[in-house]
């Protein structure tokens, strides 16, 4: 929370699963249009805010199979967890809040009484709740009963049903809607109150996203009706809250505009950059812009032409390999010109995560960054630093001076010959 020395111009709440995260995309376009859009106009001045039903185990998983950003906080486990930073530092404040009126040991004496009830996996149960499966139709009769029971045994306990099969116990207290809340509070009285948020999700644990005052929504276009129909009761005429006609990530980015919040176009949306200028002229644009190029280029969706990487490195300039080893920018030229093509019909992406930048000189910039290749089931990854000059040759552009890279722990390819930039 303390990334940003003032109000966040934009915090975005996101469900992962079938909201940011489209699990019949399996090129991860719509994720991959999200991040290029994030990393290049608002990772500077906004907060990410991943807000799931997973739990930090099957979180971390998923983050090893999508190329998933790193949120600045992550809400979990139904709202009943809140982590900080890539480190994910837990806020215990929070925690010690959801103590209030709760008995996980009651909660377990009174599910086991309900045969309907088979428990999720151990990973999804935490201190603050108790998860199972239930069939639909069994569903409305164990929440009332159950909730009866809990009740007479003195708890406050919230049950939320969702994606017509999961039901989680909860403290009263605990929810999505109730963590949001907590972290809005806390920025208000660090005088830094986000100057817009939007919330954004797909399935009825997300409906108290919704009902926190003064923000904006989102259900994508996917949302499932349980989130539909809590909507037609709850929240109808409130113009704040719109079903997006896209899916997932995609609906995001539509929400962003259809709310006026900041530049909806993502730089993945724009094929040819030098036809089409936009309005943000920033480093964090140049890194994201040239690592577009560069999956283009392996990819062969480029013309092969030299003139480009020509003139946007300095000819003298060095580039550090992750290895170790420097190497002359001539020379990664020389390689890049090899490597057209290399990767013409595979899935290789490239992405970039936590992109910040630091102005040093009246005309030069540090960006920093972490670098994402992924090809097949190979993930490979370096945090990356580049001085970039605004003395540029090509108009609103920037020359890139130097580059540094190391690998990022166990994510190096067994074959560094083609790692590049």
């Amino acid at each position: 929370m303390d990334r940003l020395d003032g109000s966040a111009h934009l915090i975005i709440v996101s469900d992962l699963d079938f909201t940011m995260v489209d699990h019949l995309d399996p090129d991860n376009l719509g994720l991959l249009r999200f991040n290029a859009m994030w990393e290049a106009y608002y990772r500077q001045d906004s907060l990410l805010v991943f807000s799931t039903g997973r739990s930090p185990t099957i979180y971390k998983q998923l983050r090893k199979e999508k190329p998933l950003l790193t949120p600045d906080i992550a809400i979990m486990s139904v709202g009943t967890e809140i982590m900080y930073g890539e480190s994910m530092i837990r806020d215990e404040d929070w925690e010690q809040y959801l103590n209030k009126n709760w008995n996980r040991e009651i909660v377990t004496e009174e599910t086991a009484q309900f045969p309907e009830l088979t428990p999720q996996s151990e990973t999804e149960q935490r201190p603050h709740k108790v998860s199972f499966f239930v069939e639909k139709i069994e569903a409305l009769k164990v929440i009332r009963s159950l909730s009866e029971r809990l009740e007479k045994r003195g708890l406050d306990v919230k049950l939320v049903y969702s994606n017509e099969t999961a039901l989680d116990v909860l403290p009263k207290g605990a929810g999505k809607g109730q963590a949001l809340a907590y972290l809005l509070e806390k920025f208000k009285i660090d005088g830094k109150m986000p100057v817009n948020t939007l919330v954004c999700g797909d399935s009825g644990n997300d409906a108290e996203l919704f009902s926190v005052p003064g923000v904006y929504g989102v259900m994508v276009s996917n949302a499932q009706e349980e989130l539909l129909q809590w909507h037609a009761e709850n929240a109808r005429n409130n113009p704040n809250i719109i079903h997006a006609t896209e899916r997932c990530a995609a609906g995001i980015i539509q929400a962003i505009g259809n709310f006026s919040l900041g530049p909806n176009v993502s730089p993945r949306d724009i094929r040819d950059f030098q036809k089409c200028k936009v309005e943000i002229f920033n480093s964090s644009h140049e890194v994201v812009k040239f690592y577009l190029f560069y999956e283009r280029w392996r990819r062969a969706e480029v013309a092969k032409n030299m003139q480009t990487p020509k003139l946007i490195f300095f000819p003298f300039g060095t580039f550090v390999h992750p290895s170790g080893v420097e190497q002359s920018v001539n020379h990664c030229i020389d390689v890049m010109a090899r490597l057209h093509g290399d990767k013409q019909g595979t899935n290789y992406r490239i992405w970039v995560d936590r992109v910040s930048s630091a102005q040093v000189g009246s005309d030069t910039w540090l960006v920093k960054f972490y670098k994402w290749e992924s090809f097949g089931e190979e993930r490979h990854g370096c945090l990356t630093t580049v001085l970039l000059s605004s003395k540029a040759e090509v108009p609103d552009g920037f020359t890139w001076m130097h580059m540094h890279q190391t690998w990022l722990e166990r994510s190096e390819p067994k074959d560094q010959t083609t790692w590049l930039f």
